[in-house]
Parts: C-alpha cells; sequence; structure tokens
C-alpha cells in the first residue's frame, strides 16, 4: 500500500515540512512518486521513519540516525529493542520528574504533606523524636504501623486538617458526655466510640484489642493522660473504659 507524504505525516504525527526534509538529506525518502509528481510512501518506508522517530526521542541527531540505519547489517528488531529499553528507562525518569513537579506544585499550594512537627503538634520538639522512636520500637513489626506510615505519606495539609478536626470534635464530644453524667457504657457514649474506631481508619485497620489497647495506653502513658486531661479531668479515663467496653462488645 502506498501512502501520500500528507497522509504519512498525519499517521507519524509529523509535519509535511519536516518529511520535505528527511527526503533531502537522504533520511526517509519517498519509494516512488505519483505520475503527478507526489511523493510516495511504503512499509519499508513508514518503518524507517519509525526507527528515525525512536531515535530522536532519544535526542540523536539527524546525520547519527542516518549513519546507524545505513549500517551494513543493521537489525531493526535488535535495534527495537535496544530502543524499548532506553526508552522505558526515559519513561520512569520522566515519571519521576513528574512526581517531583506535582510535589512541588502541592508544596507552594500548601496541600503537601506536613512535617513532623506539624503531625506531632502539640508535643515539644525534643519529645517528637523519642515518641517517634517508640512508636516505632513498639509497633514496627506490624501490619497497623506499616498501614499508619502508608496513610501519613499520601496525607496532603488539607487531608491531615480534615482528619485531625474530626478527632478533636469527638473528643470533645466525649467531654461533653461525661460531663452530662453519661456511663461510659451508655448508648450515647459507644456511639462516639463506634465514630472513634472509624477515624482510627484513616490511619490503619484496627481490631477491638487493638482499640482497648490504645484506650489503656491513653491512661498509662503520662503525655496521653495530660493530652486528654488538658481537654477535661477525667476524660483519659472516661475513654479508657468506653474503648474497653466497645472492645469487649465487639
Amino acid at each position: 500500500m502506498a501512502y501520500t507524504i500528507n497522509k504519512l505525516a498525519l499517521m507519524a504525527g509529523v509535519s509535511v515540512r519536516t518529511l520535505h526534509h528527511y527526503d533531502a538529506v537522504g533520511l526517509v525518502r519517498p519509494a516512488a512518486r505519483s505520475a503527478s509528481g507526489y511523493r510516495l510512501y511504503g512499509e519499508g518506508e513508514l518503518l524507517r521513519l519509525q526507527q528515525v522517530l525512536f531515535y530522536r526521542e532519544l535526542d540523536m541527531r539527524l546525520e547519527e540516525i542516518g549513519r546507524i540505519l545505513d549500517e551494513p547489517g543493521y537489525d531493526p528488531i535488535a535495534a527495537l529493542e535496544t530502543q524499548g529499553r532506553l526508552l522505558a528507562a526515559r519513561a520512569a525518569r520522566i515519571a519521576a520528574l513528574i512526581k517531583t513537579v506535582d510535589r512541588t506544585i502541592g508544596r507552594l499550594k500548601g496541600e503537601i504533606m506536613l512535617s513532623d512537627e506539624e503531625l506531632y503538634e502539640g508535643f515539644a520538639k525534643d519529645k517528637v523524636e523519642r515518641i517517634k522512636s517508640e512508636a516505632k520500637e513498639r509497633w514496627g513489626g506490624t501490619e497497623a504501623y506499616a498501614q499508619s506510615q502508608k496513610s501519613l505519606a499520601k496525607m496532603t495539609k488539607a487531608d491531615w486538617a480534615r482528619v485531625k478536626a474530626e478527632g478533636q470534635a469527638i473528643d470533645e464530644a466525649a467531654a461533653q458526655a461525661m460531663s452530662r453524667g453519661e456511663k461510659p457504657a451508655s448508648a450515647s457514649a459507644q456511639a462516639l466510640m463506634a465514630r472513634k474506631y472509624e477515624h482510627l481508619r484513616s490511619f490503619y485497620e484496627p481490631t477491638p484489642e487493638m482499640f482497648a489497647g490504645l484506650g489503656s495506653m491513653y491512661v498509662e502513658d503520662d503525655r496521653f493522660r495530660k493530652h486528654y486531661e488538658d481537654i477535661a479531668p477525667g476524660l483519659a479515663d472516661y475513654l479508657s473504659l468506653a474503648m474497653g467496653a466497645f472492645a469487649k462488645e465487639r
């Protein structure tokens, strides 16, 4: 089948002017000309043009491309395999660059994931590394820890703001329930614990045992106890009991 220069240009995504130039420098010449003098290209020229365009994607000069294609013993299959590997490597580099661009845009827009200091807001700087180290030592080998690290790495500041706001709303609602005299095992308190349990899924998939253990940590670890006691005196114990009752029912 013969192709006109306009048809070939459209198929290959190049300009007619480019094909004129390739013809002029002897890189891709037409197989024949029509009675009216129009350039006609066949399958051989299509494949040669494809090779030229592959090499151009690798930033090779036209003179070098012509020398390679015209070498005695040139193997188009071996060349395609090599080009495929080189293009795949370039694609990986471009993908990495795109990711960097996206992260830079996110940082400039204020959407990039927050720093450790922002994540541990409220804790003194000298305690951040200690908390991280303790968390890794205590849970580093668990699936929940791995899940939480992946979840945090994907969060933008906007995501974190939503998650943080929900956690604060739950704790404040629990403090209000406690002030109204609602028992930790009451239906209203347990509804809040179901909400708290669901909130943990922003980080990892909890189990009832893990949920109860987290509640125990609220009263056993002075840093967590202080955090909840600052919201409302007695809240750490209230949450621990409510979370334990919720876990027991599960």
